[in-house]
């Protein structure tokens, strides 16, 4: 049995075993972290699945009073570091950009509060003084980290050019290479408004039909060469790689018909050629 949840509306699903509690959507509901129990909002009722549970963290409880107060004191603190942050980097004058920041309320095994705020900035950044200076402010011990550009979406979120939640602000754990030769693969303009996301580096999205174009290339004849089909002989002009098919000009009218990857490829033909004969 699995339940999902998130920390921010529209944020990152992050799914838990349920255990013994059944929580249901809108429910507040304690999820382990390295920094103790947080709050979190139940957006998926917990429900059976058939994919073994055993590696999925288990849920803490259900929010109690006591929780909620303490989850409200957080967000306060958070926004009262971000505040204060933006404000010292205008006056010292920094190439910084905050993005987050992450806080956590003193607990009892006796370590203080400590805040860490999540920047971008276009190059390395020297951020001793400010440091110093917000943590005399915060009064607490403070960390600035630089992202970068896919980092910064990844926290950040937003909406794709095709009008979803970004990727790797929803499902994506990890960043995998994507290159240039993926979009050339797959007949995609070279332009790059069109095919970065909003983070500016190359759409993650790029690879994930990129298997599929290759698979394709591997036995699909190429455009220019001659080819027979059912419908008779003539030379391949294009690809449709999502219908698994080509289009051919036949010889004898000129016109073009669209064949289906299988029936115009060697081995295949050679195929039924044998089970015909």
């Amino acid at each position: 049995m699995l339940c999902a949840v998130s920390f921010h509306r529209y944020g990152r699903l992050y799914y838990l075993d349920p255990g013994e509690l059944r929580p249901q959507v809108g429910d507040r509901v304690l999820v382990p972290t390295d920094d103790g129990p947080e709050v979190a909002e139940c957006v998926w009722a917990a429900q059976w699945v058939t994919e073994d549970t055993d590696g999925f963290p288990r849920l803490a409880g259900l929010a109690q009073e006591d929780d909620l107060r303490r989850d409200e004191t957080l967000r306060r603190r958070k926004a009262e570091a971000k505040v204060a942050a933006k404000r010292l980097i205008r006056e010292h004058g920094l190439p910084m950009k905050v993005v987050a920041v992450d806080h956590a309320l003193g607990g009892p095994d006796g370590g203080g509060e400590r805040s860490t705020i999540y920047f971008t900035a276009p190059h390395r950044v020297d951020f001793r003084s400010l440091v110093r200076d917000l943590g005399a402010t915060l009064h607490c011990r403070v960390e600035l980290r630089q992202l970068s550009a896919r980092d910064s979406a990844r926290v950040q979120g937003g909406i794709g050019s095709c009008g979803r939640d970004l990727c790797c602000a929803t499902f994506l754990n990890d960043f995998e290479p994507v290159t240039i030769r993926m979009a050339k693969d797959q007949d995609l303009p070279l332009n790059p408004l069109r095919i970065s996301g909003a983070c500016g580096r190359l759409m993650c999205c790029l690879k994930y039909e990129h298997p599929l174009y290759q698979k394709f290339q591997e036995s699909a004849p190429a455009i220019g060469s001659r080819v027979s089909t059912p419908e008779g002989d003539g030379r391949v002009v294009g690809h449709s790689v999502p219908r698994d098919a080509v289009t051919v000009r036949l010889d004898a009218d000129g016109s073009r018909c669209s064949c289906s990857r299988a029936s115009v490829c060697g081995p295949r033909q050679a195929h039924d050629q044998h089970y015909t004969t």
